[in-house]
């Protein structure tokens, strides 16, 4: 067996350091003030016991590293040699003999009478009779000692991850606007990536909580929290592309009242499996992917002013497709793929489409747009709309030249009437 001892720098931060080494063994462990690992039987899986401990060793964004820890054949060993070095005492030459009284937690209320006696470390103590010892000291000095000599198997309590994370921390000054929180958010997210590491998850979508200090201001009462919801379209692990999402969504928040408390909690997570990459350099592409851009700048502008076409069953031009918010379509999962229409009036489409058809005059039988239009190509006709409340739509689609506006895609609407007809403007050609 192989242990390390570890001890968080800032005690808000513990847990997520647990959760941390459960990325690497399932047996971690509270012992005293610092965590336990147990690590022997990982040792192969992540390249070596070095390459374990410096992956183990490599915060999260948003954690402080960790500067105290150690390692030993068992716990109290482990545990002992990170209080030396807390303590910036060197080592000593025998390991566990010659560790000092004061570092094994079951001797340190009898050190006094201990050291009056002579007996000043370990080997000392364990060399003396034992039932004299359990009499005057108690059965668990004596069992402290046989575990830490490995003869006898430690008792623990291994950690077990929550099935929803849910952190609150206290922020360190009140917060008066919402970039304020930010730094806060960031612990927040590194303790989300350990848990959602250890457990081999994504997250969809998460909840920023915080709590308002004021319950009344101007009169008026004021609700104990606010909340900010943030979603992604694709399970993320990753805090990079989440720290954006939340500090463009925070720039655009207001507070009620100055905040003291911010929590985060996961709404929406789901299974990640590994990701396979290729061989082929030019697959491997650097930078932000495609839905990662697009909820940063829906974050950042707003969900109205990034907008995705959907393809719609209308032969109509202008009804072909409907605008959304594109971070609501990338939530839904479907593929964007525009409407086409058939073969031959594809060919007449122009690439520039007007946002709504305008009418034309019409005059001695002809239509006009800065001029008569004189018509250059045979008429596609296009018949749809029966099932509506105005009845059917009958469309003659052909391209006019106009002597200064150039080539011009139009259309001849022709009503429930005998004759009566209407002109459009649907298109321009480059």
């Amino acid at each position: 067996m192989h242990w390390i001892a570890l001890h968080p720098p800032h005690e808000d931060e513990a847990l997520a350091w647990a959760w941390q080494g459960l990325r690497f063994t399932p047996r971690v462990a509270r012992l005293e003030e610092a965590w336990v690992l147990e690590i022997a039987a990982s040792d192969r899986l992540f390249g070596g016991r070095e390459a374990l401990i410096e992956q183990l060793l490599a915060p999260p964004p948003g954690l402080q590293p960790v500067t105290h820890w150690a390692q030993g054949p068992t716990c109290l060993v482990a545990l002992a040699l990170l209080r030396l070095q807390r303590r910036q005492q060197p080592a000593p030459a025998r390991v566990p003999h010659g560790l000092p009284l004061d570092v094994l937690g079951a001797a340190m209320p009898h050190v006094p009478l201990l050291e009056r006696t002579g007996c000043r470390s370990w080997g000392q103590l364990r060399a003396l009779p034992r039932g004299p010892v359990a009499r005057r000291f108690g059965a668990g000095l004596l069992e402290a000692l046989d575990i830490a000599w490995g003869e006898r198997t430690a008792r623990h309590t291994w950690v077990q991850l929550p099935e929803v994370f849910d952190q609150r921390l206290e922020l360190p000054a009140l917060a008066t606007s919402a970039p304020e929180l930010m730094w806060t958010a960031q612990r927040l997210l590194g303790q989300l990536q350990s848990w959602l590491r250890a457990r081999h998850r994504g997250v969809l979508a998460l909840e920023l909580e915080w709590t308002l200090d004021l319950k009344r201001l101007d009169g008026r009462e004021l609700p104990p929290h606010e909340r900010l919801v943030v979603r992604t379209a694709e399970p993320a692990q990753e805090m990079d592309h989440l720290r954006r999402l939340v500090a463009e969504q925070l720039d655009r928040a207001r507070l009620a009242a100055p905040v003291n408390h911010l929590r985060l909690r996961t709404l929406e997570t789901r299974d990640r499996p590994g990701a396979s990459r290729s061989f082929l350099p030019e697959d491997n592409r650097p930078g932000d992917k495609l839905h990662q851009l697009v909820e940063r700048l829906s974050a950042r502008l707003g969900e109205d002013q990034v907008l995705v076409p959907l393809p719609q069953a209308d032969w109509r031009p202008e009804r072909m497709q409907r605008w959304e918010p594109a971070v609501h379509h990338l939530a839904s999962g479907a593929r964007l793929k525009a409407a086409e229409p058939a073969a031959p009036v594809q060919s007449l489409y122009p690439p520039w489409l007007l946002p709504q058809p305008l009418r034309l005059q019409v005059r001695d039988h002809r239509p006009w747009y800065e001029g008569p239009l004189r018509l250059v190509s045979r008429r596609q006709r296009i018949e749809t709309g029966w099932w509506e409340e105005g009845g059917a739509v009958v469309r003659d689609y052909c391209i006019a030249r106009s002597e200064r506006a150039g080539l011009l895609w139009i259309y001849c609407e022709h009503g429930p009437a005998p004759g009566e007809a209407r002109w459009y403007l649907q298109g321009l050609y480059a």
